[in-house]
């Protein structure tokens, strides 16, 4: 499957059905992370039941700490 991840094309694996499946394959799972599917940010507790399918796309912020 194709999508659009961060403006880039990425191909994942068919087995990748959620968004939360895909945040587990790219490790960002663990993190706190903003995600924008198709222009809709997403809420957390809403990952594991946002289908994906060929051509959407993504926006992924993950938050990094520093000083």
């Amino acid at each position: 499957m194709k999508l659009i991840i961060n403006g880039k094309s990425v191909d994942v694996s068919s087995d990748i059905k959620t968004v939360f499946q895909l945040l587990e394959a790219q490790q960002l799972h663990n993190r706190v992370v903003i995600v924008e599917l198709n222009k809709t940010i997403l809420q957390k507790e809403d990952h594991n039941e946002a289908a994906l399918k060929d051509g959407d796309t993504l926006e992924v912020v993950s938050f990094v700490g520093g000083g």
